[in-house]
């Protein structure tokens, strides 16, 4: 069993983003299964297209973003529910107001991330 505060753990910025900062509130040492990450991205902020060689479940807990996922682009904001395939190229762009801040949980499992270059 593991409790703790969120504002205790460290978050450390997101080299491929932009105004985004990750914390790994649950990691692989804790859960045999899952790992439970919060990032908040800055008004404006953001992540490039990549893929992950893992699945993806977020929760949004605040703040709206454009989402591109595969070959859509979808608006969410606080209380929407996302899922992202392994391998499914996506981005992130934050909205102007205030940060967008959602709650990703990925399986335990080595996750190869790689960069999506635009043709």
């Amino acid at each position: 069993m593991s409790v703790k505060h969120a504002n205790d753990i460290p978050a450390e910025a997101v080299s491929a983003g932009t105004g985004t900062t990750r914390q790994v509130l649950i990691g692989p040492d804790e859960g045999p299964n899952f790992a439970m990450r919060r990032f908040i991205m800055e008004p404006g902020g953001g992540m490039p297209k990549h893929t992950n060689s893992v699945e993806h479940e977020q929760y949004v807990l605040r703040g709206a973003a454009t989402i591109g996922i595969g070959d859509k682009t979808i608006e969410v904001s606080e209380g929407d529910v996302v899922y992202i395939a392994a391998g499914t190229p996506h981005w992130y762009s934050a909205k102007e107001g205030e940060p967008f801040e959602f709650l990703c949980v990925v399986p335990n499992e080595e996750d190869k991330i790689e960069l999506v270059e635009e043709k």
